[in-house]
């Protein structure tokens, strides 16, 4: 579960410049930032299921 929360936080911190650059108007940028919002979602999903299997673990 660390593991997947720790490639959430990279995914984070990477898309941080774009985010930025699309700010200021950058559509390449903009573009960029939506594929990276897209994994983000999956990797949040990642820790989202290992989080419940770990509770489902621990209860039984």
């Amino acid at each position: 579960m660390i593991e997947a929360f720790e490639t959430l936080k990279q995914l984070v911190a990477a898309a941080e410049e774009d985010v930025q650059k699309a700010a200021g108007g950058n559509k390449a940028a903009g573009t960029r930032v939506r594929r990276a919002m897209q994994d983000i979602k999956n990797a949040a999903q990642t820790v989202r299921m290992k989080v419940l299997e770990a509770r489902e673990e621990s209860s039984e």
